[in-house]
């Protein structure tokens, strides 16, 4: 076995996948801001790669807007970071069955960029990779795409607060 095979077996031992009952164990967010429909690849303390299904149903189009629905651009933001947190959570073995106590704040976004419209009908997918992580700030690299094509790219970092300690 050469050095990339082994690495490559390596790193599928580690990825994992998430359907959306599985995502609800570990993020507190439900419907209508629950904005995860499934992880398609999870590499612990490293990355995510997860979708979001934009249909038409969805509320947030009655408004935005009427005769042209867009997905805003704050609901990229926070499905990006929804995927982080589901990262972050994940890598650190918290789900809502051990503690119901712990959430991520977003602490800054930076270097946000938007470069085309989502629009009912795609599939949005959310690519975030872990820059930084010390004590309990989580700082991340994230791009948005559809169809394979950047669509939104941020910086976030994001706190982990435990919510007893906050009382």
């Amino acid at each position: 076995m050469t050095a990339q095979n082994q690495t490559q077996t390596q790193t599928q031992t580690q990825t994992q996948t998430f359907n959306i009952q599985e995502i609800m164990n570990y993020l507190p967010h439900r419907y209508p801001m629950l904005l995860i429909d499934r992880v398609v690849e999870m590499i612990p303390n490293q990355s995510v790669h997860a979708y979001k299904n934009v249909t038409i149903n969805e509320d947030i189009f009655n408004g935005h807007f009427p005769n042209h629905p867009i997905m805003p651009g704050v609901l990229i933001l926070e499905a990006l970071a929804q995927a982080g947190g589901m990262l972050a959570f994940h890598s650190l073995n918290i789900n809502q069955e051990n503690t119901k106590n712990t959430v991520f704040y977003f602490a800054t976004i930076d270097n946000v960029k938007f470069r085309k419209p989502v629009v009912p009908g795609d599939q949005l997918h959310l690519h975030v990779e872990v820059t930084n992580q010390k004590r309990n700030i989580w700082k991340f690299h994230a791009d948005a795409k559809v169809d394979g094509e950047i669509v939104a790219s941020a910086d976030l970092m994001c706190a982990r607060r435990d919510l007893n300690a906050e009382n």
